[in-house]
């Protein structure tokens, strides 16, 4: 098991931080920004948590500290990952209230910034490689709240561009999957299966980046 999860481990964060660089060189607007940053960020966070997993099958040490910075940096990139897509959708997307708009930013912002102050909480016992069905509960009601606003912003335009058509369904898929794990893994630890296939709808995210890279529009 540690080699077909280590390849894809590695497969993917190679694909992710590939897609970032190519993304960047394909599109030089803001649209094409957004994407290839929003790839790179994901790639370069889930490398904190991966990189050392891989290790950690592979070297003897005690790995604990680095694994929870490592799941540390990740839940504050996934977080930030997040937000670049609602700025990505007001790229793509004409928002003809400028005051829903202001709004809506200044609750997500508000929201993500509850997010991360309450993962760099000492309960969350990161380093220390401590688990807590409380803190892991407490600390993701903010980044579904931000999920839901994201999935609901993406569904409503869904038709108005036929690459982001479905990428609705993968955030929705990916917040199932990675949700039980976050929450309740700790004492179900075959949960952890579940991040493969939360891993393959970021995966199917990026490749909506991807494709979307070669339309060169000026924003």
């Amino acid at each position: 098991m540690k080699y077909g999860e280590s390849a894809f481990d590695i497969i993917y964060l190679l694909f992710a931080i590939t897609c970032g660089i190519v993304i960047l060189i394909r599109r030089k607007d803001t649209v094409g920004r957004l994407m290839g940053s929003a790839a790179l960020i994901l790639g370069a966070g889930d490398a904190f948590h991966l990189v050392p997993r891989v290790l950690n099958y592979f070297l003897e040490g005690d790995f604990t500290s680095w694994l929870g910075f490592g799941k540390l940096v990740t839940s504050i990139t996934m977080t930030v990952f997040y937000i670049m897509l609602f700025f990505l959708h007001t790229r793509l997307y004409e928002w003809k209230n400028a005051n829903e708009k202001k709004y809506v930013m200044t609750g997500l912002l508000m929201t993500a910034l509850c997010r991360v102050m309450i993962c760099m909480m000492p309960g969350n016992e990161w380093l220390s490689g401590g688990v807590s069905v409380f803190w892991g509960t407490i600390r993701n009601i903010p980044f579904v709240m931000i999920g839901i606003l994201i999935v609901i912003m993406y569904f409503q335009r869904r038709n108005e561009n036929h690459n982001f058509k479905r990428i609705w369904l993968y955030i929705t898929l990916s917040f199932l999957f990675y949700i039980p794990v976050a929450v309740a893994a700790s004492l179900l630890p075959i949960l952890g299966m579940l991040m493969l296939p939360k891993t393959i709808c970021y995966m199917l995210m990026l490749g909506v980046f991807l494709k979307e890279s070669g339309n060169q529009v000026t924003c």
